[in-house]
């Protein structure tokens, strides 16, 4: 399940990625146009800038911008980055991983072998979607929305 972090995470990504005029967005205009929280922003914001998917301007004119294209920010970094293992067990994990302490045997374990199943089917999906295909996905809705 994802964090309300994660997802005011990727929801601020879309909003600076959406930004025609690639002036840098005040943290409360990126709040008050997606309805997030401003202080949980700031924080989510910095997290983001700490590991280079934007940047920040001080002064007049000033806020948050993107470093890295919309089509480069793949969902399953950003998840990483903000909650940590996308695996269901810490077992299966690639970037985070831990043996279960109530296991006899990893290589024996059912449930290790179908939580690597879930674990690369979601990884394929998060590695392969950005935040340019979320923009996309979610222009396509609002089109077929109007349609129906």
């Amino acid at each position: 399940m994802l964090s309300k972090k994660t997802k005011y995470a990727i929801k601020a990504l879309v909003a600076l990625a959406r930004n025609d005029s690639n002036q840098p967005m005040l943290i409360a205009d990126i709040a008050k146009n997606e309805q997030l929280p401003k202080k949980f922003l700031e924080a989510i914001l910095l997290e983001l800038k700490h590991n280079g998917f934007v940047s920040s301007k001080k002064g007049a004119g000033g806020g948050y911008y993107m470093l890295k294209s919309a089509e480069e920010i793949s969902l399953s970094a950003i998840i990483r980055i903000v909650d940590g293992p996308i695996a269901m067990l810490p077992c299966v994990s690639l970037n985070f991983y831990e043996r279960c302490e109530e296991c006899k045997d990893e290589v024996t374990c059912g449930i290790r072998d179908v939580a690597k199943e879930v674990r690369d089917a979601t990884l394929k999906i998060l590695l392969e979607t950005s935040i340019a295909d979320i923009i996309k996905r979610e222009n396509d809705l609002e089109i077929h929305s109007k349609v129906n």
